[in-house]
């Protein structure tokens, strides 16, 4: 596969990040890449071993839950799928208040956005992990946080077809 069509069927795995996908590609695909799981294990290596400062543009590069990309429909197809999955588009007024302030607080502590792989939670779990997630040291929740940023770009990977 020419790495154009590469990059246009996974170049937004990892999101708003097709660096991860090119550096995968560029890298040199093997046999054993011919699988989710495969090409998984590819991109997260490409990330795990990226400096630090380029990890955490991954994760900035990542929308709030909840957030104003998600009530002007500014969020990735991927993305959009993945909070309405979790039913975050139909918050009532207390909960996305609720959202706006952990947003909020949680980019003031760790300087990046809160991230969860939703899917399979509701608005109520999420809530629930956030506020314990917030109390976490930076190193803990920055590990934390790339581990979730894998488990959605896995996710994703399972559904292209």
């Amino acid at each position: 596969m020419e790495l154009d069509n590469f990059l246009e069927i996974f170049g937004g795995v990892y999101e708003h990040s097709e660096w991860v996908a090119q550096h995968a590609y560029e890298t040199g695909l093997e046999i054993q890449h011919n699988s989710v799981e495969g090409l998984s294990l590819i991109m997260k290596n490409v990330v795990d071993s990226s400096p630090r400062e380029q990890k955490l543009n991954l994760l900035c590069a990542h929308p709030d839950l909840a957030g104003k990309l998600s009530i002007n429909k500014n969020l990735t197809l991927e993305s959009e799928l993945e909070q309405d999955s979790a039913n975050l588009n139909n918050c009532n007024e207390e909960e996305f208040l609720e959202f706006q302030k952990l947003n909020y607080a949680y980019k003031k502590k760790f300087n990046f956005p809160f991230i969860l792989a939703v899917r399979g939670y509701n608005r109520t779990d999420i809530l629930e992990i956030f506020n314990e997630r917030i109390n976490n040291s930076l190193e803990g929740e920055f590990v934390e946080a790339i581990r979730q940023v894998h488990r959605i770009a896995l996710l994703r990977l399972k559904n292209i077809k």
